[in-house]
């Protein structure tokens, strides 16, 4: 009898968590999404988000979508929406949204070649499952990203916005939940370098390549070659943002002012 209550018990638990799940609309998806580009380092205080036309064309969704997205944003003092001026970010407390399994300063505390080497140990397994399990609609998905990514090669912060969706599209493709939250959880290392990488001439046009790449190998399912065009993206990230924290690093400090501040 104890044994039938307690089924009885999980199986209404059960029903009340499927019941929550289906709760979730699309725009609060794309809200934790925009809250996770926050959450991240692609978006900063004050930063201004794109039009809603090209949210929608980066996240694949409709602008109406969009649109309720960002007033859920809104709503909890993430985004600033005034009237004739472009939606603002003016806060990253971020609590109630689903932004990743660690905190973005976690990942940050690591350095650089402990990152790539986990990349490359977990991604390589994640990217490799993704070209067998992909769906069409994946695929589909994949090619709208790039198209929307081949308008974006001056605009480091929508770049990096449809770099993430795509990046994702990919590791959820794998068919492992888990092991897809930590290679994303990985991607946002150090992702300040990142936007500052990619603002250098030709560094988005050189990743949009190589998602091309990464995307004919998944159309042909093909493991070896999928693992062979994301390597050599991995390996470009690793070795730019090697060099622009050995920059960073060895950058003259500014000398000091009476009293111990510096200067601004």
């Amino acid at each position: 009898m104890m044994a039938l209550d307690t089924n009885r018990v999980l199986l209404a638990e059960a029903k009340d968590l499927r019941k929550s799940l289906t709760k979730r609309t699309a725009k609060d998806i794309i809200s934790d999404k925009i809250a996770a580009l926050i959450a991240s380092g692609v978006l900063h205080i004050d930063d201004e988000l794109p039009s809603e036309r090209e949210l929608a064309t980066s996240l694949d969704v409709s602008r109406e979508t969009v649109r309720g997205a960002i007033q859920i944003l809104a709503a909890r003092g993430v985004v600033e929406v005034s009237q004739g001026a472009r939606t603002r970010v003016i806060s990253t407390d971020l609590n109630g949204f689903h932004v990743g399994v660690a905190q973005h300063a976690v990942i940050n505390s690591y350095d650089l070649e402990t990152i790539h080497a986990t990349r490359l140990l977990i991604e390589r397994q994640v990217v490799s499952d993704a070209a067998e399990f992909i769906t069409d609609e994946a695929l589909e998905r994949l090619r709208n990203s790039l198209s929307a990514q081949a308008e974006c090669f001056d605009d480091p912060v929508k770049f990096l916005i449809c770099d993430r969706e795509f990046h994702v599209t990919i590791y959820r493709a794998c068919g492992n939940p888990l092991l897809a939250d930590l290679v994303t959880d990985l991607y946002t290392y150090m992702m300040d370098y990142r936007r500052r990488v990619l603002a250098h001439g030709g560094a988005i046009k050189k990743s949009y390549q190589e998602h091309a790449a990464i995307v004919d190998a998944l159309e042909r399912h093909d493991r070896a070659a999928v693992l062979t065009a994301f390597g050599h993206h991995l390996d470009r990230i690793y070795t730019t943002t090697r060099s622009i924290l050995s920059t960073a690093a060895n950058a003259p400090r500014k000398p000091k002012k009476a009293g111990g501040d510096t200067d601004a």
